[in-house]
């Protein structure tokens, strides 16, 4: 017998686009809720139409998103529609939304409407820049949040020209947030009996991932500046080197392991240069000790110097791509990722849950629903009719 999710019984409604909404619903839904997903009929959630390629119009996104989930198609822009998504957010325990701020509000279907149908639900809302202040009504995505929040001056070298980081990593930590604030408030839904507005956005949640360099910033005044293959933060042995064939990451040399250090990597005589006596690095001295040491790990492959850093239990890690890590029998193991089978029966493979529960554990799996898949479902499971369906139908709603 299949263990229970740790959220089994609760209900979660998503009226959410591409990854912010849509990814938070979806650890939810891994952690044993039920999640119906409202699109329009016809589009969808945008993240539909992000495919791998014009052959190929399976969406990376979409999938990464919405396994698992039931997809109902309602048009929130209708009367009959409205009543209908009220008729469901009633039986929910959260609803989440990333809609622009303002536009469920416009609907009639703003938190003050809802909890006044539902005084136990749980209503998270995703922005870009938050609900309040002057850019509160601007529509943004996970690039606007690296740009603004400060993420893209830090990356990369002086000199270089600014890059993005190459994942929707705004997006993903503003999920994040968005999950731990529902959680918080189911925790305190059942102290006080009532649900509560929850409010993340991408700028606030690259903030708060940025807390200690940003900390650095109000403390000192100074801005830190470039990661410089390292973090500007530590004035140590803490960057990726290149190799004779990749690039290795050497992840902080104590001051009493750099003689052996040095050893390990052909390099003895570092131990008693006085430019690098200091435990604490300045910058001039960094840059000309990183100089040196990626001349040495330039004189063996990636694999080799794994080999030796390990044997001497230093911190260290290849940089790889996804190619190579999806290889990696540690990530299979753990269930970082993980088998499923499609809707015709195939094995294919899944990217897996991030956490691990001994009792109730998480589950990945599941199909991505197709746009409105179970809306007739759904609409019984709230009371409608066959002929109330027809209805519903006949008015556009979906």
């Amino acid at each position: 017998m299949t263990a229970l999710g740790a959220l089994h019984g609760i209900r979660v409604v998503e009226a959410g686009l591409l990854v912010q909404g849509p990814q938070a619903a979806a650890l939810l839904r891994q952690l044993g809720a039920t999640v119906i997903k409202v699109e329009l009929p016809g589009i969808g959630d945008q993240a539909r139409w992000l495919p791998v390629s014009r052959k190929d119009l399976r969406s990376p996104c979409f999938i990464a998103c919405n396994r698992g989930k039931r997809s109902i198609a309602l048009d929130l822009r209708v009367p009959a529609g409205k009543e209908a998504f009220r008729k469901l957010v009633a039986t929910a325990d959260v609803l989440i939304t990333n809609f622009m701020p303002g536009t469920m509000e416009a609907w009639g279907l703003g938190y003050d409407a809802l909890r006044a149908l539902n005084s136990r639900l749980v209503y998270a809302s995703g922005s870009a820049f938050g609900p309040s202040g002057p850019d509160a009504g601007r529509t943004g995505a996970d690039l606007s949040a690296q740009a603004s929040g400060g993420l893209i001056s830090s990356n990369g070298a002086e000199g270089d020209e600014p890059s993005p980081v190459g994942a929707v990593i705004a997006d993903h930590i503003a999920c994040q947030n968005l999950v731990a604030g529902v959680l918080a408030a189911l925790i305190a839904r059942d102290r006080t009996g009532h649900g509560q507005r929850v409010d993340v956005s991408l700028l606030g949640s690259q903030i708060w991932a940025q807390a200690s360099e940003y900390t650095h910033y109000l403390l000192t005044g100074a801005v830190l500046g470039r990661a410089n293959r390292g973090h500007p933060m530590i004035a140590g042995i803490y960057a990726i080197f290149p190799t004779a064939d990749g690039w290795l990451a050497v992840v902080g040399i104590l001051p009493h392991d750099r003689a052996r250090f040095y050893d390990l990597v052909g390099r003895p005589e570092l131990t008693d240069d006085p430019r690098f006596a200091s435990p604490f690095l300045g910058p001039g001295a960094k840059a000309a000790l990183f100089a040196l040491l990626s001349d040495a790990f330039r004189q063996r492959p990636t694999s080799e110097w794994c080999t030796i850093l390990g044997d001497a239990g230093l911190r260290f890690a290849p940089v790889r791509d996804h190619a190579e890590v999806a290889r990696d029998p540690q990530v299979w193991e753990n269930g970082y990722l993980r088998s499923d089978t499609d809707t015709e029966g195939r094995e294919v493979s899944i990217v897996g849950a991030p956490i691990a529960l001994s009792d109730t554990p998480a589950d990945p799996t599941g199909i991505a629903p197709e746009l409105g898949q179970h809306t007739e479902e759904v609409l019984l499971e709230v009371g409608y009719t066959w002929e109330e369906i027809s209805a519903l139908r006949e008015s556009r709603a979906f």
